[in-house]
Parts: structure tokens; sequence; C-alpha cells
């Protein structure tokens, strides 16, 4: 998929996050990456400025430098005291399908609105199709589906069937095997809170979705996260190779909490009112948004990923 935009021509792939992982595993050293490792809680190391990683399988870590990149219900954001992730009112379901021999798909984003729901489908190169689709519960608080893949997989097509969704798109939920999580809320940091967050501390930060939760409607959450890391290796780096021990680590952390926190902001209030206008059914809401917004949102949804980080 080819986007113009202000910075010419881009394309917008459909990667799988397993594949990714393993691209950026495969650059480092074996042995690098340690995994089960949830962190429990923090403390202060008793005469240094390190600190102390209690893990839930009861071990423990001595960490110099600590960049929490521990997700949504970051253990780092809470001892950092950024605000606690709210629940938009919304909640999602994602599938996979795969198709052995090809599945001819043209290379095109495709989107459907019904009456409180949102879904879309893309292809992930010539075999694989990702889906998702987002909806308010007819009660707040409460989930209307039962909790097993069987229903979630009928409760998709119901939806979709309702607004005469194409057959190819019917079978590819059809087809698909369900996500480990069948239901999930969406949840945002409350945009504004982070405009006077300490996003870093001594030798402490965050990124990803531990620094900016959003919802999906921009497709943003990984994409963010590669800018995070591209900002924070820069930053790391001048310090590294001109700075002077842990005075220069702590001004760089700060200096990449500078730099994305305005971009985070922008992110998270981006895709909260792109989702809420295209999945609210309100009569004032939905004509604002059919007759006078149609044309900014579609331009909004290029606009934010047109975005250049720098680099390394």
């Amino acid at each position: 998929m080819i986007l113009d935009e202000c910075r010419g021509a881009h394309e917008a792939r459909c990667v799988q996050r397993n594949v990714l992982l393993q691209a950026l595993e495969e650059e480092l050293p074996r042995g690098t990456i340690r995994y089960s490792s949830k962190i429990v809680s923090i403390d202060q190391d008793t005469g240094s400025e390190a600190k102390i990683l209690h893990l839930a399988d009861g071990s423990m870590l001595r960490a110099k430098v600590l960049i929490g990149c521990d997700g949504i219900n970051s253990v780092v954001a809470k001892w950092l005291g950024l605000a606690k992730p709210c629940d938009s009112g919304r909640r999602a379901t994602r599938g996979h399908a795969k198709y052995p021999d090809g599945h001819g798909f043209q290379p095109k984003f495709m989107q459907f609105t019904g009456k409180g729901f949102r879904a879309g489908l893309v292809p992930c190169g010539g075999t694989d199709v990702y889906w998702f689709l987002t909806w308010s519960p007819a009660c707040p608080g409460k989930d209307d589906v039962e909790q097993s893949a069987t229903a979630m997989k009928q409760f998709v097509l119901t939806k979709l069937r309702s607004i005469s969704a194409p057959p190819e798109v019917l079978d590819a939920v059809e087809r698909s095997q369900m996500n480990d999580v069948l239901v999930a809320p969406l949840r945002y940091r409350p945009p504004l809170s982070l405009l006077l967050a300490s996003i870093s501390k001594g030798n402490v930060c965050v990124a990803g979705d531990a620094l900016h939760p959003t919802t999906p409607d921009l497709a943003q959450g990984a994409c963010a996260a590669l800018e995070d890391a591209v900002v924070l290796a820069r930053c790391l780096g001048d310090a590294i190779v001109g700075g002077d021990g842990r005075e220069s680590v702590e001004a760089a952390l700060h200096r990449y909490a500078g730099i994305r926190r305005w971009r985070s902001v922008q992110l998270i209030a981006a895709s909260y009112m792109v989702g809420f206008l295209q999945q609210n059914e309100h009569a004032a809401v939905r004509f604002v948004r059919d007759k006078l917004l149609s044309g900014m949102l579609a331009k909004g949804l290029l606009m934010m990923p047109d975005y250049d980080c720098g680099t390394l």
C-alpha cells in the first residue's frame, strides 16, 4: 500500500509481531534477551543509583539504567507516577487467517463501519490476512459476548453480515485463528496527563505502551514504540560517546522524554478522537462526521504516521 504524503511516497505494510520481534532479536548476541521476566516491584539500591528489580519468578536484577517497556500495565510507569490508563468504553477482538495457496486480496486496507462497531482487514504478505473488530458494549462495563472462540467468531460474523460485508471478508473470519485474548478493553493514558508527567526520573524512563498506551484506531502503537527506540538510542549514543558517566545518561533520558512527550500526546488524542468519531452512532456526531469531517478523518489517518523521528 503506497501513500503519497508530504515526504513523498511511503509504503504501509502489515507485519506480524512475532516476525518483527524475531528480526530484532537476530541482531543481538545470543542470550541478550531474558524472556518471561515480569517486573513485580522496584527498589532503590542502597549506596548507589541502581535499581533493584523484583521479578515474578522470585529472582532479582540490578539495573544501572532502567527503561520500562513493560506494556500498558507498566510497573515502571507506576513507579514514575504516570496516570493510570483509562477504559475508552470500547472493546476489540482480532483474528489472523492463513491461506497456504495465496489469499487473492489486493494490497489495500479495507474498513467497514456499522451501528456501534468498526471493522477492518489488511493483507500481511501473500498468504496471511489480519482483521479486527471494535465495538461499544450495549451495557457499559460489561462484555456482550461469551468468552469462547466459537461465540466470538459468530459475534463478528453477525456484525459483518448486518452491513452486507463481502463474502471474501466473511470467509477470512470463518477460517481465522482467534487471538489468545478474545476480548480486550481499549484503554489509553489521558493525553493531557503527559504534558507535565515525569516520563524520566534520574536513570529511569519508559517507552512503548508503558509511555503512550492508546486505542488502536491509528494503528500506530508498535510504530510509535519503534520511534521511541530510535530517539532513545540516539540520545543514549550521544551521551555515551561524548558524555561523562551517570549525569550524561540521566541528561540523555531527560532529552528523550522531552522529544517524545508531545508526539505521545498527539498520538493518544488523535487515535481516541478518530475511534470516537468513526464508531459513534449519536445522530449529531454521525451528521458532523459524515457531512463535515469525513475528509479530515481520512487525512488524519495518513498524517499521523507521516512522521520523521530522525536517524540513529
